[in-house]
């Protein structure tokens, strides 16, 4: 009986992980829900994600804000940034705080107001592209949003020794822009809209990302094996002898 109860163990512990749950699961953030589910009044650009959704009605509203409570983020840090830029940002924030099927770029962190974030998500050509291209005339002072700004006044402020320049001048490609400007959150690719290979900040009627997520955590390696080694040669020992 013993052998059995043991060989059962074995077998749970060298089973790969379950990757279900990669393609439907919500971020251990600031905002985001426990787990995802309706949400029928998310607010405007937000509202796509109405079906399944890691945010609430609330965290939609503030993220169409200028200076949201979200964060306390200022997007107007370098004069008023243009309405065509700016509702790029708002998708971004959409997109971070709502989407369900982000589980295959999730990463862990130890920061104060968050343990996990997104890293490398493959963002589809056209939604980087045209994001940049509608921020060409808009004004920053850093290339690094994430870090390094003054918030002596509770607000991001550019540093002492910046100065604000174009977006251009920043970012002189979509790639560098999309790439730079939170981390590595996102990774710039060169695959299109439908290509099944690539994550859309826009969309309309049901979530084509879902598939997206399906398809690379299908490709995700087993993280069970690595943690559990040691425990897995005890019990094969026990088995065996």
């Amino acid at each position: 009986m013993l052998r059995v109860i043991l060989l059962l163990a074995l077998v749970s512990v060298a089973s790969p992980v379950d990757n279900v749950d990669m393609v439907n699961m919500c971020m251990n953030a600031k905002h985001q829900k426990r787990t995802p589910g309706p949400e029928g009044q998310l607010y405007k650009q937000c509202a796509p994600w109405r079906d399944n959704a890691c945010c609430t009605a609330n965290t939609t509203e503030e993220a169409h804000e200028d200076n949201s409570n979200l964060y306390n983020f200022n997007w107007n840090h370098c004069g008023t940034m243009t309405p065509a830029c700016k509702q790029h940002f708002i998708q971004d924030t959409c997109f971070y705080e709502c989407s369900p099927h982000l589980g295959p770029w999730i990463d862990q962190v130890d920061q104060s107001w968050r343990k996990e974030r997104i890293l490398n998500v493959p963002l589809c050509q056209e939604d980087c592209e045209t994001w940049w291209k509608d921020c060409k005339l808009d004004f920053t002072c850093k290339e690094n949003w994430h870090k390094g700004w003054d918030w002596s006044s509770g607000i991001n402020q550019c540093p002492i020794g910046t100065k604000c320049q174009k977006f251009t001048d920043i970012f002189p490609t979509p790639q560098s822009m999309c790439e730079k400007i939170w981390s590595n959150s996102y990774a710039y690719t060169t695959f299109k809209r439908g290509s099944g290979r690539c994550m859309q900040m826009w969309f309309n009627g049901s979530n084509p990302n879902k598939a997206v997520a399906e398809y690379y955590a299908a490709k995700a390696p087993s993280s069970n094996l690595p943690v559990f080694l040691p425990l897995l040669s005890v019990l094969l020992a026990l088995f065996l002898s």
